[in-house]
């Protein structure tokens, strides 16, 4: 039995409970049951699209958005699901900012819903540096399933890697 590393802050209670499913070939359904499909946002314009619908729905104030693309290296790079990147230039007499999300390329087959809470997640940094409790109350305010969605995307991840794909 490996460890479960998208679950490994969760007690042992919760993580037996899910080496428990996996041994018997229920996380699969259970996941498939709650997460019908796969969205069909595979291109990094259609993201980009995509993640500045929800920005401008709830963060229209916040600084624009200078990229949004899948990134395939995240998580081998940085064991990161997705990025926000600020960066500040000088350019002639002018200070130039950009805001960038790159969002691993293993979201282009996930459920909807979990692409949107990463999406979340990212925007949140555009307010909220650090993962505080203003950060937490700002991803739910855009997403109010934000933690039960977090949860489950960990359920997938975990599936994926010990079994391989979902869709």
């Amino acid at each position: 039995m490996t460890a479960l590393k998208y679950l490994a802050a969760y007690p042992a209670s919760i993580t037996e409970q899910i080496e428990r499913l996996i041994e018997s070939g229920k996380l699969g359904q259970m996941l498939l049951t709650k997460y019908p499909a796969s969205h069909d946002i595979r291109t990094d314009k259609a993201l980009y699209l995509y993640v500045v619908a929800i920005k401008n729905q709830f963060l229209r104030q916040s600084a624009p958005l200078s990229k949004v693309v899948y990134d395939d290296k995240i998580d081998l790079l940085h064991q990161a699901l997705g990025l926000h990147s600020f960066v500040s230039r000088v350019q002639g007499g002018n200070l130039k900012a950009k805001n960038e999300i790159r969002i691993g390329a293993v979201f282009k087959t996930a459920p909807i819903e979990f692409l949107r809470m990463i999406a979340v997640h990212e925007l949140a940094h555009l307010r909220e540096k650090q993962h505080n409790k203003a950060f937490y109350k700002l991803c739910e305010y855009m997403e109010p399933d934000y933690h039960q969605l977090e949860f489950d995307m960990r359920l997938y991840l975990t599936y994926l890697d010990r079994v391989g794909s979902l869709y």
